[in-house]
């Protein structure tokens, strides 16, 4: 049985925007050439069929017939707020063109693409499924395509399904898949067109041409949330400090809006980190400082937000990542030594599917209570109290419903995809523009993967990848956040979003990040 806001969520109408509404007319207007963001040779040497494609942008026509589709779509990767409307998008908008056009959902993530698993979609089922969270109708997976043997099963699969299109819901690392299956079936005579879609919570999947990843406005929105409870529960307990470790495997973006949206105590920004060359000891230090300065005034509370992949931006640290599994320097192990013995069991399990240590699993949080702890112990100058509580904020933000934002932004890469594939385009990414304007005025188009692209190491093997988009230090978003910051350390200016909002005033239900908005101008102070 579903519960009330289920059944008013499945009412949402998203709207569209006006580019899209007359799906029957529009027309694929071609921009300028592209390159890789980086390694441009070689990256054309691997995908010749597929570089260097124009970007693209759509149109209002004349009105013209559609032929039938049968097109693939397949969710990838970890879950985001949304998935399931790209999907309702697309299927809207291919019925749209031609009635007798056909959905598959493959099963289980690109696993599904391999082994030929899958089942056709229609509107009785998708009915349930309409502006709510998760990836449940088809399951997702982090397989990755990418041997002969896979590529070759999925080319057999989608030309025995007679597909069109597939459309590949991901993040950087799904959409690299996307661009390698593009490459193949151009390759090999197979005339599926690829579609990527730019998912992850993280927002490291952004651009000139991707303003935001979907699922990146929700998480951030249910995050703030939790965060602002936890901030009231300081303020009235007075006693406890939260050390807060925030979803985001190398970038820091959800750390820096939630800090926009909340105005933390404190807030470690990785990529700062970086660019500073800050030691675990500089970073320590930092923090005792405040507890110190707020315990001068009687505070013996507070927030600090800790993005995820914070951990891999330390010098030491990340001298320690690279040398684990072999021998290590005296540095290195010096390190290792230092660290409390449950964090550095820890950085010793098995790496994940793409080599990586598995941040997630490192109680990052932990580690900064135990290292304060230790520093405000050797002050002899400290007298206040230090009761620390630790919290991972990560899977819950995954597959909450939808924001309004999310859902109608969703709704409109699923349309986009359509028109994508209708139009014989392949290796390409959906790209809407204007995204903090009315969504009236969001600009609907298209970019080749290509173009986001570069060489990277991968379990010791350099190979072609999305670039990951980490926090432009020099960017409208983190200025603002470091203008705030000093102020908010000592001031306790917390700020208490609550619940994403679906009913209500634009301000309430149809605003999106803090981040998209000063990153555009729409948000000035």
């Amino acid at each position: 049985m579903r519960s009330p806001i289920d059944e008013e969520r499945l009412k949402f109408k998203p709207l569209l925007p006006r580019g899209l509404r007359a799906i029957s007319s529009l027309e694929v207007m071609e921009g300028e050439a592209t390159e890789a963001l980086g390694n441009q040779e070689k990256i054309q040497e691997l995908l010749p069929k597929t570089y260097g494609q124009p970007v693209l942008r759509f149109k209002e026509g004349a009105s013209k017939t559609h032929a039938v589709h049968r097109v693939g779509v397949v969710l990838s990767g970890g879950q985001a707020p949304g998935g399931h409307n790209v999907i309702t998008g697309l299927f809207d908008a291919l019925k749209e063109m031609h009635p007798g056009s056909r959905l598959f959902g493959f099963l289980d993530g690109p696993a599904g693409v391999v082994e030929n698993r899958y089942i056709e979609l229609t509107e009785e089922m998708l009915a349930n499924y309409r502006n709510t969270g998760g990836f449940d109708l088809l399951g997702s997976g982090r397989t990755k395509i990418e041997t002969p043997e896979q590529l070759g099963a999925s080319r057999k699969n989608v030309e025995a399904l007679n597909l069109s299109g597939l459309v590949i819901i991901g993040g950087d690392d799904s959409n690299t898949n996307a661009a390698l299956l593009a490459e193949f079936f151009e390759s090999n005579g197979c005339h599926t067109y690829v579609v990527g879609i730019p998912k992850t919570i993280d927002g490291d999947l952004k651009s000139v041409h991707i303003e935001t990843p979907f699922g990146f406005d929700s998480a951030c929105k249910t995050y703030a949330e939790m965060i602002g409870n936890i901030e009231r529960d300081a303020l009235s307990a007075k006693k406890y400090y939260h050390f807060i470790k925030l979803m985001g495997r190398s970038a820091s973006h959800i750390a820096l809006e939630c800090a926009l949206q909340t105005h933390p105590n404190i807030t470690l920004i990785g990529e700062e980190v970086a660019a500073q060359k800050m030691t675990l000891e500089q970073i320590t230090n930092q923090i005792a400082d405040v507890i110190c300065k707020r315990a001068l005034q009687g505070k013996n509370y507070g927030v600090v937000l800790i993005p995820e992949g914070l951990i891999e931006f330390i010098p030491e640290m990340k001298l320690l990542f690279h040398e684990l599994g072999g021998t290590l320097s005296d540095k290195a192990r010096e390190t290792f030594e230092y660290l409390p013995k449950e964090i550095a069991e820890q950085l010793l399990l098995d790496r994940d599917p793409h080599g990586n240590v598995q941040v997630s699993r490192i109680s990052t949080e932990q580690l900064f209570i135990h290292t304060v702890k230790n520093a405000l112990e050797a002050r002899s100058d400290y007298k206040g109290k230090f009761a620390p509580i630790n919290h991972f904020f990560g899977y819950e933000g995954r597959a909450c419903l939808p924001s309004n934002f999310d859902a109608t932004y969703c709704y409109s890469l699923g349309f986009a995809a359509a028109v994508l594939v209708d139009s014989g385009h392949t290796g390409y990414m959906c790209s809407i523009h204007n995204l903090a304007q009315p969504v009236e005025e969001w600009e609907v188009g298209a970019i080749p993967i290509t173009m986001l692209m570069n060489m990277e190491e991968r379990k010791g093997k350099l190979k072609p990848v999305i670039q990951k988009a980490l926090i432009d230090i020099e960017g409208e978003p983190f200025k603002l956040f470091a203008s705030k910051r000093e102020g908010w350390s000592l001031n306790d200016d917390y700020r208490y979003p609550g619940p994403i909002q679906f009913f209500g005033s634009d301000s309430l239900c149809n605003t999106t990040t803090v981040t998209l908005k000063r990153e555009k101008h729409v948000l000035i102070t």
